[in-house]
């Protein structure tokens, strides 16, 4: 019996416990600090604004659509695009995007849209707005 709860049963909860992600991605979003990451904004502003608006050119549309109106939902629908995006801006040095990419590979951004959408809502600043 001490074999089975020293070995086995501790085995057996890594394999089936998928909680442990969840754990760490809300203990993440419980301390995503945004107001650290509009101080770095307004700081890098001029040095950001051209890097972002070459990033959003590129990104696809799924991305531009949820940089203009940035929701949980749309997050989770685009999981894989969302994820290259925060790539992208890991590559520029966009604050607050470091961490939540390292996050994001570890979870899955499903679990931590709240950051990613308020990342996102940032980088919607840099965007011009579109004339109709």
């Amino acid at each position: 019996m001490g074999y089975w709860q020293t070995k086995v049963l501790p085995q057996l909860r890594k394999v089936f416990d998928k909680s442990g992600k969840k754990a760490a991605a809300s203990e993440f979003v419980k301390s995503f600090d945004k107001e650290e990451v509009n101080k770095e904004l307004e700081e890098k502003k001029s040095e950001l604004g051209p890097k972002v608006l070459e990033i959003y050119e590129a990104a696809p549309a799924e991305i531009k659509a949820l940089v203009k109106a940035p929701k949980e939902s749309g997050v989770k629908k685009n999981a894989a695009a969302v994820t290259k995006f925060l790539d992208e801006l890991v590559k520029i040095d966009f604050p607050g995007s470091k961490a939540v990419s390292e996050v994001v590979e570890k979870s899955g951004p499903g679990l931590v849209a709240g950051p990613i959408v308020f990342l996102l809502e940032k980088v919607g600043t840099f965007v011009p707005d579109e004339a109709p």
